[in-house]
């Protein structure tokens, strides 16, 4: 590798994208096609990105393979940042083992950590757990450990585990301020935020506050009976009732659930879950139906009592409490809009994918946001891309794909 080619190289890994064009820019030899792709990569010009990792990867070929495997992991990381998470990982997989069988672990290592953020994105993190737990951290370049640790806490923050975020989300900033590189300084810096700002609302005893994702860590206990809304759910200690499929049983409770420990009116639970704008005879025959299916649901926390005017929830245990764990905003799809809220730019393919839902919804959804003016998108046709900043003064971590805690 000639001296241009070794301080362009050293310009991308000290964060100077700009100088490492202002030495490559004008050669088309496989390794400065790399740098370039790279480079323009970091200025956010994807596509270009793309072309040049592909034309040094062809330009390298079979005869220095562990080069054109670089290029390939690169096209990768590239595609994780565009959000393109349909692609076949084949190609990847097998670069990651070229790497690993000619001894290449640090680029080999990076493979990996693409392959485990593109499962977090997923809400695949036992998969992802597994991909890093293969990795020997100890031994990476500092800025690869940095990046490892990243990976740690994104998983951990799916959990809730916030003790073992923070753990990794520290030793990550130490890192990188150590090396004095902005953009990783810039990435941890993000995830500390998303710990440090109210991930949901605690409604309970008629009262709301915004919590952190520490406090939601620590809500499920024998004596709270939590009703969350924003994976619709009953959870009480380690019992687990899911109502997704039940949106009506599911508004009715949670009605219930945010009056306590006083009542609700039959008129106003018709009106709510039944989308009535006033209450008949049919109406309320139907509500009595749909109480008797909550009671069968939750008889073994909770009882409901019928009262002059409505019904209130009554704990079988009267040391027991009732909250419910809201949304930080209301609105339809949250999901969604927990996805751009990391802004970056998303296609609708990788959002149905990711949501496990069919892409002509999603349209119809991106469609509705974009109308209140809650998402953006640039490009025309498969190149059309979704967006949206970060909300101010919360994170929608609860609202993303994932298993849930306990399970």
């Amino acid at each position: 590798m000639d001296s241009v080619i070794t301080a362009a190289a050293r310009a991308l890994a000290s964060g100077d994208p700009l100088g490492a064009l202002g030495r490559v820019s004008l050669r088309d030899d496989p390794s400065a096609l790399a740098l370039r792709g790279i480079a323009m990569a970091r200025l956010g010009d994807f596509e270009r990105a793309r072309t040049l990792l592909k034309q040094a990867a062809r330009a390298f070929g079979s005869s220095e393979p562990v080069a054109a495997a670089r290029c390939v992991v690169a096209e990768a990381e590239i595609a994780l940042v565009s959000r393109d998470l349909a692609r076949n990982d084949n190609k990847l997989q097998a670069a990651r083992n070229t790497l690993e069988n000619r001894g290449d672990f640090a680029n080999a290592a990076h493979a990996r950590h693409i392959e485990a953020n593109r499962l977090v994105l997923s809400g695949q993190l036992d998969m992802a757990e597994k991909l890093l737990s293969e990795i020997d951290a100890q031994n990476l370049p500092p800025l690869l450990q940095a990046a490892h640790e990243l990976a740690i806490a994104g998983i951990a923050t799916r959990r809730l585990d916030t003790i073992t975020a923070r753990a990794a989300l520290a030793k990550a900033m130490q890192i990188a301020s150590h090396m004095n590189v902005p953009m990783m300084m810039a990435e941890v810096e993000k995830a500390q935020r998303i710990l440090d700002t109210p991930a949901a609302r605690l409604i309970q005893n008629g009262q709301e506050r915004p919590i952190l994702l520490d406090e939601v860590a620590q809500l499920p206990t024998p004596e709270t009976l939590i009703i969350d809304a924003c994976r619709y759910i009953v959870r009480q200690d380690d019992t687990i009732i899911a109502l997704a499929s039940r949106p009506v049983l599911f508004s009715l409770l949670r009605m219930l659930a945010s009056a306590w420990p006083g009542d609700v009116s039959r008129d106003d639970l018709v009106k709510t879950a039944f989308h009535a704008r006033e209450a008949d005879e049919s109406h309320r025959a139907r509500l009595r139906v749909e109480i008797g299916r909550i009671r069968a649901k939750i008889r073994k926390f909770v009882t409901i009592r019928a009262t002059r005017d409505g019904f209130v929830l009554s704990p079988r245990n009267k040391a027991h409490i009732i909250a419910v764990l809201a949304p930080p905003v209301e609105g339809n799809h949250g999901p969604l809009l927990a996805l751009l809220a990391d802004g970056e730019a998303w296609s609708s393919s990788a959002l149905a994918l990711t949501l496990g839902c069919s892409q002509r919804t999603i349209q119809r959804a991106l469609d509705d946001l974009a109308s209140q003016g809650k998402v953006q998108f640039y490009g025309k046709g498969r190149a059309r891309r979704w967006l949206t900043p970060p909300f101010p003064g919360f994170t929608t971590s609860l609202l993303l794909p994932g298993p849930l805690p306990g399970t």
